[in-house]
């Protein structure tokens, strides 16, 4: 229990038994926030008082397990029906501290929303007496606390994997480069082999400390204008030489002069892991197209490609870190599946989103969509004229 669950039950101890009780009925109001009085029971003041204030959700009950009280972020979290708790785990609880006198914090999966299956939050709920007449009940929304935790579990999880892979096969191969020292066709072939690894290790070390970054840093803070045609170029080129090597072209077409806010180089890497996504996962002899235009104040980025598309079943996850439609095609091309993660995160944090259309069989389309920087103002250009004084 932390201390700020100490101070406020020592405050809240303090007002039932030294406070004046009144009698509340309907809505007290205050600041703008509401603490609803549910029934017509004396209740000291400074209790309403503190409830009123709480940043997490609270409840008062009466001896019969009545609710009097109940803050805004109860109603929120719809822990309340009526006079009851919709909880039966809470209820139970407040029962138990009843009997025993003694303060209990329990977990739980409670369900806000009585139409269908409702919204599951999980909450941590403290239950304690205040002096002899009353009960406190607080909840704390842990939902986006977990997923956050699970979040980094199978992000350590998944890295440990992945790293795995490259490195055991550097282990394998320089093991066989030894083993095959008098045969030097071998160790050429070995060679190779490892250099391929180790690229791949080093453009997944390199991926992990930009999505990183991205994920630390926002570019508006610092940002800077530049435009989307100069993005488009340094991708492009960034690409060339993969592309060459699957004998494809890239076909750039700016449709409309655009300026971007934010980190020129977060969104060239953007940009550049599109395209190298679309040359990777197409066929040799076969192009990718990058279109550009600005609509209804949006720069619209987009890149397609004749691969082999995406099934939709797969498109919802593409952007997911480590996720791969194909892996064993990934590693035969030394993909990641980090690239889209990071274009996902860069068009994000510039206040923008990217989208997918893909059909098997037919292709894919990704578009980076950003907002356009505003047109700078002009200034007024005057002729200066001398101070003419008598």
């Amino acid at each position: 229990m932390d201390a700020s669950w100490y101070v406020l039950l020592a405050l809240l101890l303090g007002f039932a038994v030294g406070a004046a009780s009144v009698h509340l009925l309907g809505i007290a109001a205050q600041r703008g926030r509401q603490v609803m009085a549910i029934a017509s029971e004396s209740v000291p003041d400074g209790i309403a008082a503190m409830v009123q204030v709480l940043e997490s959700a609270g409840v008062v009950l009466d001896g019969s397990n009545q609710v009097i009280l109940s803050s805004p972020g109860a109603e929120a979290l719809d822990l309340v029906e009526g006079r009851t708790l919709r909880s039966h785990e809470i209820a139970d609880a407040v029962r138990r501290v009843w009997r025993t006198g003694e303060a209990e914090v329990l977990d739980l999966l409670h369900r806000r929303g009585r139409i269908g299956t409702g919204n599951q939050v999980h909450l941590r709920v403290r239950v304690a007496p205040l002096g002899n007449r009353f009960m406190l009940v607080l909840a704390s929304d842990r939902t986006e606390e977990l997923r956050l935790a699970g979040v980094r579990r199978d992000f350590v999880a998944n890295i440990s994997h992945e790293l795995k892979t490259p490195i055991g096969a550097l282990q394998v191969l320089a093991e066989a480069i030894e083993a095959g020292a008098e045969e030097p066709e071998r160790v050429r072939s070995f060679a190779q082999r490892m250099q391929l690894e180790a690229d791949r290790l080093g453009r997944m070390t390199k991926e992990l400390i930009d999505l990183s970054r991205i994920q630390a840093d926002d570019p508006l803070e610092h940002a800077e204008r530049f435009p989307i045609a100069r993005v488009v170029d340094v991708a492009v080129d960034r690409n060339r030489v993969l592309a060459e090597a699957k004998r494809m072209r890239i076909i750039p077409r700016v449709l409309e002069e655009a300026e971007v806010l934010g980190s020129e180089e977060l969104v060239t890497m953007a940009v550049q892991n599109l395209i190298s996504n679309a040359v990777q996962y197409s066929p040799e002899a076969t192009h990718v197209g990058i279109g550009v235009r600005v609509t209804d104040g949006v720069v619209e980025v987009a890149v397609s490609d004749k691969g082999v598309g995406i099934a939709a079943e797969e498109q919802e996850r593409v952007f997911e870190r480590f996720y791969r439609v194909d892996p064993a095609r990934s590693r035969v091309t030394g993909g990641t599946g980090l690239g889209l993660s990071i274009v996902k995160h860069v068009a994000v944090s510039h206040g923008g989103e990217v989208t997918l259309w893909s059909r098997p069989g037919q292709g894919s389309t990704f578009t980076l969509r950003l907002p356009a920087a505003a047109a700078p103002a002009r200034k007024e250009i005057h002729d200066a004229h001398p101070d003419r004084r008598g």
